[in-house]
Order: C-alpha cells, then structure tokens, then sequence
C-alpha cells in the first residue's frame, strides 16, 4: 500500500479559497473526481467556484447545487459536474442524478460520503476544516498519478 502525502494550506479568507480552487483546475483532467470533505459552511461551494471558474471561463455564476444536487458545465475541453450529495438517501440515486455521464468530465463532490461504494478509490480528497477564522484544507491524492500531481502542486 501506498504513502499518501497530503498537503496542508490555511486559508485566511474566501478570496484565497477561491484562489486555491482556481489553481488546482491546473491538476485537473478529463475523468478526475474530486472528493470535498468538511462540514457546512467550511468553504467546499467557494472551492468549487474557484475551480469551475477556472475551467469553464464563460461560466458567470456557479450555484450551489444543494438543492438541484448536481449542476453541468460544458467547459472548453471537457464538461464539469458539481454534485452535492447531502440530500441523497442511498447511493443508488446517483443513478438518478446522472452520475455515469462524468467519465468524460471532472466531477466535484460534495458531500461524498452519501456516495458510498460509487466513489472511486483513485481520486483527490479535499478535507476542509475550521482552525479560528481561518480555514485548514488538506488535500489526500489517492491513487498514484494523483499523488504526482499533487506533489508538483505549489500554492
């Protein structure tokens, strides 16, 4: 079994939140998953906003899609998928949701654990935590080409 080797970054405020996600869009590529852990309000929708608005530069505003549980974005390489799955019952309404069309895209999650067994095992982690004011985020690659690239990764 693999070492994973996270890293570690304090956010200070939603700009920088923003900003971190706007620089991992660099690591993304077309079939990634993107797991965001962290309680409510701990900056997973801002993340994602940084990261869709990254990839998909005409996109104007980036919803949270608790209540639609998933919205698409049709970048200009690849199509973007940001799920929220806090409302979801059981994993098998990912069905439901679309989750088989994603393959060709990146998928941001949030909410993952809903997603049971679906979430696959190669993937990136993004844990958000609360540390004062500020925001802790920890990003786990799972799965060796997600531990290089997040090796690379400098923010």
């Amino acid at each position: 079994m693999q070492n994973v080797m996270t890293q570690t970054y304090e956010l200070e405020d939603e700009a920088r939140t923003l900003q971190l996600g706007a620089e991992l869009a660099s690591l993304v590529k077309p079939g990634d998953v993107i797991a965001l852990h962290g309680g409510l309000g701990a900056g997973k929708t801002t993340f994602s906003r940084g990261l869709i608005c990254a990839l998909v530069p005409v996109v104007e505003d980036v919803p949270s899609p608790t209540y639609t549980l998933v919205q698409a974005y049709d970048g200009p390489e690849f199509p973007v998928w940001h799920f929220d799955l806090y409302r979801l019952e059981s994993p098998d309404e990912m069905d439901e949701i679309g989750w088989d069309e994603t393959q060709d895209g990146v998928a941001l999650i949030e909410w993952p654990d809903k997603a049971g067994s679906r979430l696959p095992a190669w993937r990136l982690d993004i844990v958000f935590d609360f540390e004062g004011e500020h925001r802790r985020v920890t990003l786990e690659p799972h799965g060796e080409d997600w531990q290089k690239r997040c090796d690379e990764f400098r923010f």
